[in-house]
């Protein structure tokens, strides 16, 4: 699988990426650290645990790496999340499960494309 056929594959696109970060080798380099990153995990947690402040920031930092790496889906799906958790008398059960389980799909294909592509 090339770099572009990854992209393409999670409905991105990579010479979009390609120019705001003109090297291969930098999107590599940080499109195999996103694996790496708890924002993710840290969304999942705050929200179980009712904590909109800390949903909200893990949300708004997994928003800012989707958009850097041109996760165009991932981007898409946080947003709505990221922006009902900006209003600070929202709650964590405001969010409608089914927008949560759209981030979930969007981050596991992306996740799932990357380790492809890694291989």
């Amino acid at each position: 699988m090339s770099i572009e056929d990854l992209y393409s594959s999670i409905g991105s696109d990579y010479e979009e990426v390609f120019g705001r970060l003109p090297s291969k080798q930098l999107i590599e380099k940080f499109i195999v650290r996103f694996i790496d990153d708890k924002s993710f995990e840290l969304l999942n947690e705050a929200i179980e645990a009712g904590n909109r402040k800390d949903a909200f920031l893990h949300a708004h930092t997994l928003k800012g790496v989707a958009a850097n790496l041109g996760f165009k889906r991932l981007l898409k799906s946080v947003s709505v999340v990221t922006e009902l958790l900006r209003d600070e008398s929202a709650k964590t059960a405001d969010v409608d499960q089914r927008l949560l389980e759209q981030v979930r799909t969007d981050y596991y294909e992306t996740v799932k494309a990357i380790k492809s592509y890694i291989k």
